[in-house]
């Protein structure tokens, strides 16, 4: 097959061929521009890993004449200290996705919807481990990638999901090098390749043995061995022609609809009306992905994704006389780091040489004794005899060793100098990677961590971009993915339990739904509104925990009261055993009202008998003092009638009617005592003060009819 060529690359026509041809020429346009960089980038990765047996840190052509020599060739890595240092950093402080609505028909319930799903995401995927190893790939070389892919939930489910995978080798991968964007959301094509072995390939692919005789991508012969084949999934942009129309809602707000999302019906009613339906001509994006192996497409479809799913985390990159210059931390300290191992190899060499300095003597002195004085230097012979006179019995000078060697004091100058530049250079000094410093206030010692973060922080700012990235891809991935309905559970970062039920036919972009036990479920229409993703860079939660728990600690040491306020959110951020159990128990202690949460359905039935009980107390409250009315008005009325009438029939017709009253007052005393008898079940709930008060004043005024009672 002909050479790859930009004319290639500048044909858009869907067949395989002319795919696999606009591939390589991408491919080959890419390597021209990286090729440099992929090779220094390459040597940075074997630096940060070197060590006593692979002897990365050591120059080819020295270390094979140290070793051919016999010499020392140490390696002493103190730069993978630095560079640890830099990455756990960025895990400890990893930044996370912040969603922010920004159309009219989003709401910001939506937004925390939207959340808890990316977290959950994340958490199927172990995106934790895709972030930690680009950003060990970003700080020793300058890049790191992972990839958003759509694939089958599990083996028994029809339903896609969204997953972030990693990039074990980020010198594997190629993005578009015109891109302007820090993120590179604007790439136009991307390439990610790995090497497999024959029989790896035969066995995935048995169907296209073939492909392995055919030319591979950046590779002439399809072959990188005997046994191995390259294969690539190359992703591309095609711009496809559309027509956005804006139609007016009901409330006045226009919604925007592309002419491939609208049915037949839709574009009926808006053709020939563009006064009241205004339009435009747009370039709609569609991303394609393939998976090629030599000249055959083994496979291929539309990426659910306006973006190219491949997100990069940089470390530090300048355009130099129109080349790409592009590095993380260990380009700068490589120098001073073979600088160190000279000094230590060297300091060594010296020392170990001091027991084997050469004798002088004379001739004579060591004739016929050569086998004792050529092992002097490697056997402990425990006498050295030596021949004190000559033949003619003049004196020989006994043989003397010479000076020996200095300890090497320059060397371990040149250790310390050598040290202190990768201190320089790196901008971490011994305090920032672990080494005690003077520092002993709170104050201090977060100066000192900010000093180091000023000069590493550009990693941890490219890492926040490449999640932000993240961020808009699943956004505009969960829509079109997650386009079935499903109930999604969400572990928070607390504890607490949150479901979100992903409902495309929702009315509203999301309604929240409480049910008892403190249980939301989130209802989310993802195709409803439009949203932003920003990312805040802070502590992980362990560590925010660990910080609210010695601040509430401080709080309740002068103000104890509050714990009947806080007391459960203290339990909560402790890690001590037992700690959730205390929480949970001084939860239900704390009075609903200042905790928020919704009552369980024992105590709503309680307080509903409660309420029913203190509504009770009421009405016979007031009929007790409308009878102790009538009482008081009928004892005046019999006095009165007494003193004027002595007939007998109303003394008997005024007894009549006083004992229909006290047949009253007792019925509303056996009331009363059945309540009492609840009140006392129910002491315990809150308020119930308020109902013993109300039963008192009862009490006192059937005290106040018994006498009334008595004095008829």
């Amino acid at each position: 097959m002909k050479a790859a060529s930009y004319r290639d690359e500048l044909n858009q026509s869907t067949d395989d061929a002319a795919v696999i041809a606009r591939a390589k020429a991408r491919f080959d346009r890419a390597m021209q521009w990286e090729g440099e960089f992929l090779t220094a980038a390459a040597d940075d990765i074997k630096f940060v890993v070197g060590d006593g047996t692979n002897n990365y840190q050591w120059p080819a052509l020295m270390r094979e004449s140290r070793l051919r020599d016999k010499r020392p060739c140490l390696t002493m890595n103190k730069v993978h200290q630095h560079w640890l240092s830099v990455v756990n950093d960025g895990k400890q402080n990893k930044p996370s996705v912040t969603i922010h609505p920004t159309s009219e028909d989003a709401s910001y319930l939506a937004a925390q919807a939207f959340e808890k799903v990316i977290r959950h995401i994340e958490y199927i995927s172990n995106a934790q481990a895709a972030y930690d190893k680009a950003s060990e790939y970003q700080v020793a070389c300058g890049v790191g990638y992972w990839r958003v892919t759509n694939e089958y939930g599990h083996d028994n489910s029809f339903d896609q999901q969204i997953f972030i995978r990693p990039v074990p080798d980020a010198t594997q991968v190629l993005l578009d090098p015109m891109i302007k964007e820090s993120d590179g959301s604007d790439a136009k094509f991307g390439i990610v390749y790995t090497e497999m072995a024959k029989a790896d390939f035969i066995r995935a692919y048995p169907d296209h043995e073939d492909a392995m005789r055919d030319s591979a991508i950046g590779q002439g012969g399809g072959w990188l061995g005997d046994d191995k084949v390259r294969v690539a999934e190359y992703y591309e942009v095609r711009e496809i022609k559309d027509t956005l129309y804006a139609i007016m809602g009901p409330n006045g707000v226009p919604k925007y609809l592309q002419r491939s999302d609208m049915t037949p019906e839709e574009i009926e009613s808006v053709k020939d009306r563009a006064d009241e339906y205004p339009r435009r001509s747009i370039k709609r994006r569609e991303v394609w992905k393939y998976l090629i192996a030599g000249n055959t497409v083994l496979d291929k479809g539309i990426v659910p994704c306006k973006y190219i799913p491949i997100v990069r985390v940089i470390g530090e990159e300048m355009i130099v006389d129109g080349k790409l210059e592009r590095k993380g931390l260990v380009r700068y300290m490589i120098d001073a780091q073979r600088m160190y191992n000279y000094n230590t190899s060297a300091q060594v060499e010296a020392i170990a040489l001091q027991t084997k300095v050469p004798f002088v003597a004379p001739l004579g002195a060591i004739d016929g004794l050569e086998q004792y004085w050529n092992t002097a230097n490697t056997v402990n012979h425990s006498v050295l005899p030596y021949n004190s006179a000559d033949e003619n019995g003049n004196p020989i000078p006994a043989p003397t060793r010479s000076q020996p060697p200095s300890s090497g004091d320059g060397y371990t100058t040149g250790m310390q100098a050598a040290a202190e530049e990768m201190r320089m250079t790196s901008g971490q000094y011994d305090a920032m990677v672990g080494a005690p410093s003077n520092e002993t206030a709170g104050v201090a010692i977060q100066q000192r961590q900010r000093q180091g973060d000023r000069a590493t922080y550009h990693f941890i700012d490219g890492l926040s971009k490449a999640i932000r990235f993240t961020g808009k891809i699943l956004i505009d991935m969960i829509p079109r993915v997650l386009d079935t309905k499903r109930l999604i559970s969400i572990m928070e970062d607390d504890g607490t339990k949150t479901r979100v039920m992903i409902d495309n036919n929702a009315q509203q972009a999301a309604v929240e739904m409480k049910k008892a036990q403190g249980e939301v479920t989130l209802i989310l229409n993802p195709s409803v509104g439009e949203y932003d993703v920003t990312s805040d860079v802070g502590p992980s939660y362990q560590t925010q925990r660990e910080q609210a728990f010695d601040a509430m600690q401080s709080i309740l040491a002068t103000n104890p009261a509050l714990t009947q306020v806080i007391g459960d959110l203290f339990f909560k951020a402790a890690d001590f055993p037992m700690a959730d159990e205390m929480a949970e128990r001084m939860q239900r202690w704390i009075p609903p009202s200042i905790t928020g949460q919704a009552p369980s359905p024992q105590e709503q039935q309680m307080q509903q008998q409660m309420q029913q009980m203190q509504m009770q107390l009421q009405k016979m409250q007031a009929e007790a003092l409308q009878k102790d009315e009538e009482i008081h008005s009928l004892r005046m009325r019999g006095t009165v009638d007494l003193m004027k009438v002595s007939d007998a029939r109303v003394n008997q017709h005024l007894e009549r009617e006083l004992e229909a009253r006290q047949k009253a007052i007792d019925e509303y005393r056996a009331e009363t005592d059945r309540l009492k008898v609840l009140s006392d079940q129910f002491a315990g709930i809150a308020g119930m003060d308020q109902l013993k008060r109300q039963e008192g004043a009862i009490i006192d005024n059937r005290a106040t009819i018994d006498g009334i009672s008595r004095t008829i």
